[in-house]
């Protein structure tokens, strides 16, 4: 029997596609078909592409050659506005929203329901709650988006697609700031635009939610499609070996530490914070304590009043034995020897135009002291040690940060701590949204940061990527540490102690919204 999908019309045709930046071939003829009622997967490392592809199609970069027709409308490039009215929804891995905006006028941004030439205030609303209804967002309409967790500001983005009723989404990353009930109530409302005729172009470093939601699999490496085929026709490890061109992946990743716990490098006692509660806390060297918690438990608030980015309601620390004056700033938890990356790479741990070799030396630029303009060879070998570090090719170091992919300007941060003397390091989800490739190094150089004698606090929504990669695993909930689970736990006993702690203590969720 004929799959109905293989003769249903093309919702997008892509035709040689190239796109180049200085010194980078970002596509080298890229070709690309996906047909109504189709989930089409996009895979691919960091850096293979894929995001400059995606905002080739949507407009937001002009391509150099190649043409782009998205349901029968040829684009020209370079103009979203035209991508949008030929009936493509583009969904970005960094958000869109505006904070100061309301959760629905964030949805209907730009093209709100009016009558009698005056926004419909009413219908505005009214679509919201459909819509969000519909993948079950429990957000008031006119709740402030900046106010909101990062999982319900990507659910936003999510529901601002549905409402436009535009007939070719293109997600990217869509699950990367989600936990997995809401991962669910998503893959059921892309099963349901499938039904619908719509076509969904899927783009996820989850090789297990790729397999089980799209119907056909394109894989990129270096700019280009290197293998196109059914989902059915896909397993796993076929995928990984064809991302990373045949190389088998070392999945050992962090590894079990190869020293033992030293003496700790930082004691925290009764920390009390907006939305944060830690009675006592000792982190030695060597070690790496996992932060496990379901999206809205207060993972990223406990590192941020760890880092001195929160205001301490009250509090005592003690770094390397030493009483110290808990940071009221993030610089002066630096100067104490905490070092944070945040969760947002591009508002808050990069400066987008500036080098990569600017980057990893931002906060000490004492190796380009000196007049004039801070140059790659001016920051001297510390910058390039640095990055050879964390496999970030030297031959990038001179691009902007704004123009590399998600898993390289997590090594820029990455990069930049371990070149700094400092004695515990806290990364708040350093694994969202990069590649597994890219997994692999963080892990690595996570172990490499403890094994030399430092300390490391991390957080991610993968419990099972926690559990696997952590010495100690810290289970979080309505913000504070309920519990510390032994090694080798599993991802349902961290589960069955979050539910439990939320049955006894009625848990809500730190971001000031319903926990999801």
């Amino acid at each position: 029997m004929t799959d109905p999908r293989a003769v249903a019309p093309l919702a997008l045709e892509v035709t040689r596609l190239s796109k180049s930046y200085p010194g980078v071939n970002a596509l080298r003829g890229v070709s690309l078909q996906v047909r109504s009622g189709e989930v089409h997967g996009l895979v691919g490392e960091n850096g293979a592409g894929k995001s400059t592809l995606l905002k080739s199609i949507a407009g937001a970069v002009p391509f150099d050659s190649g043409s782009v027709r998205v349901l029968g409308t040829d684009l020209v490039g370079g103009n979203p506005r035209q991508a949008a009215e030929a009936g493509l929804a583009m969904i970005y891995q960094e958000l869109t929203i505006v904070p100061e905006l309301s959760a629905s006028d964030n949805v209907h941004l730009g093209d709100p329901p009016r009558r009698f030439g005056v926004v419909d205030r009413r219908r505005v609303d009214a679509q919201f709650r459909e819509a969000a209804a519909r993948i079950g967002l429990q957000v008031s309409p006119r709740a402030k988006a900046g106010s909101l967790s990062t999982a319900n500001q990507q659910l936003l983005e999510i529901v601002r697609a549905m409402v436009s009723e535009r007939r070719l989404v293109i997600m990217d990353e869509p699950t990367a700031s989600l936990g997995p009930e809401d991962i669910g109530r998503l893959h059921a409302v892309i099963r349901g635009l499938r039904e619908t005729g719509h076509a969904v172009v899927y783009v996820s470093h989850d090789l297990d939610a790729v397999l089980d939601i799209c119907d056909a699999v394109t894989v990129l490496r270096e700019g280009e499609v290197v293998e196109s085929r059914p989902a059915v026709e896909w397993t796993k490890p076929a995928l990984i070996r064809s991302m990373l061109g045949g190389v088998e992946l070392d999945s050992a990743g962090a590894g079990e530490s190869t020293t033992t716990a030293g003496d700790a490098v930082l004691s925290v006692r009764g920390l009390r914070a907006p939305g944060v509660r830690l009675d006592e806390l000792d982190v030695a060297a060597g070690q790496i304590i996992g932060v496990a918690g379901l999206v809205g438990s207060g993972r990223s608030r406990l590192l941020r009043a760890l880092a001195g980015a929160l205001l301490i309601d009250e509090g005592r620390c003690e770094i390397r034995g030493e009483a110290r004056t808990w940071p009221r700033s993030p610089a002066a938890a630096w100067r104490l020897g905490i070092a944070m990356a945040p969760e947002d790479r591009k508002l808050q741990g990069l400066v987008l135009d500036q080098s990569a070799a600017w980057n990893i030396a931002l906060g000490d630029f004492s190796g380009a002291a000196g007049r004039g303009p801070v140059t790659l060879d001016r920051l001297g070998a510390g910058v390039r040690a640095a990055a050879e570090a964390m496999a970030f090719s030297a031959s990038r170091l001179v691009v902007a940060a704004g123009t590399l992919s998600g898993g390289n300007q997590q090594k820029l941060m990455l990069a930049r701590l371990m070149n700094r003397s400092v004695s515990v390091l806290l990364l708040d989800e350093p694994t969202r949204g990069i590649d597994i490739g890219a997994k692999a190094h963080v892990f690595t150089a996570m172990r490499e940061i403890a094994d030399s004698g430092r300390a490391v606090i991390w957080s991610s929504s993968e419990i099972e990527e926690v559990i696997e990669h952590s010495d100690r695993v810290l289970v979080v909930a309505g913000g504070r540490v309920i519990d510390e689970l032994p090694p080798r736990s599993s991802p349902h006993d961290v589960l069955t102690r979050i539910f439990d702690h939320q049955r006894t203590h009625d848990v809500h969720s730190t971001d000031g919204e319903p926990a999801l």
